[in-house]
């Protein structure tokens, strides 16, 4: 009877081989789209729905596409959340597939909620590290030791020369880029005021409810990381308007354009 890493470690290969399959020559850099951002980055390339790859979770979020669709970059158009009802084990898998797929570099985007009201809807930030307020981690449980060590080191998440390569792509494309802290909760319902100040007062500059998982399994297969948040409101207490998912993908609709010159710009430098 196979153990229950075994077993997710046998999905994690099928999903890769299935993709392997269809993209022989797989790039060694890759993108996630999250929220409203699907549309950003057009590679020309051949896409492949996620439905198709097996053991693949599929989104069930309004803005996430759910296609996998390769060029000369791997984007991954669409991601599926902890909310959802998913294992925090399928949140991480398309992560270490792409790693059993030889992927070094993930580049991985994000709507978000702004913590401090200077951080302005329709802004982008760079994420410089992350607080970690889920309640779970893709660690948990015994090691795969096939992927990465027991006890990853987090000190460079996002890693300090991709941030830098981010930062001069940001003035190559024109766009601005702030730099923060970006707060994983696990949602779906947005954070009460109370809960916006404490993450304010722990160092929090965003927050949203993706991204950590798949940046802490990332670490763990030894891929670098870069993350950006796309900015899309204010959080609960910082505006007297209430916080809707319309208002998310419409905020990242507006900032497509400036992102999708970062983001190639950030490739191209990348190589």
């Amino acid at each position: 009877m196979q153990s229950l890493v075994e077993t997710e470690l046998a999905a994690i290969d099928a999903a890769a081989a299935a993709i392997r399959g269809r993209f022989p020559a797989f790039p060694r850099v890759a993108v996630v789209l999250g929220s409203g951002l699907g549309d950003v980055l057009k590679t020309g390339g051949a896409s492949l729905p996620y439905s198709e790859i097996p053991h693949f979770p599929k989104p069930r979020v309004a803005g996430h596409h759910g296609v996998l669709e390769v060029g000369e970059v791997a984007v991954f158009r669409g991601r599926c959340h902890y909310y959802e009802g998913h294992p925090m084990e399928a949140v991480v898998r398309p992560v270490r597939a792409m790693a059993r797929l030889g992927v070094e570099t993930l580049i991985v985007t994000n709507a978000a909620g702004s913590v401090h009201a200077a951080l302005r809807p329709g802004e982008l930030m760079l994420i410089e590290d992350h607080i970690n307020l889920l309640g779970a981690n893709p660690l948990r449980g015994d090691n795969f030791d096939g992927l990465g060590p027991r006890f990853p080191d987090l000190s460079a998440a996002y890693d300090p020369g991709l941030r830098r390569a981010a930062a001069a792509a940001a003035r190559e494309a024109k766009v601005r880029l702030r730099r923060g802290v970006y707060a994983a909760v696990g949602g779906p319902s947005y954070e009460t005021p109370a809960e916006i100040r404490m993450l304010r007062r722990a160092g929090a500059d965003a927050v949203g409810m993706s991204t950590v998982p798949e940046v802490i399994a990332a670490r763990h297969a030894g891929v670098r990381v870069a993350a950006i948040s796309c900015i899309t409101n204010l959080a609960a207490g910082l505006s007297k308007e209430p916080l809707t998912h319309e208002e998310v993908l419409e905020t990242t609709r507006r900032a497509a354009g400036g992102l999708d010159r970062l983001l190639r710009a950030l490739i191209r430098r990348i190589g």
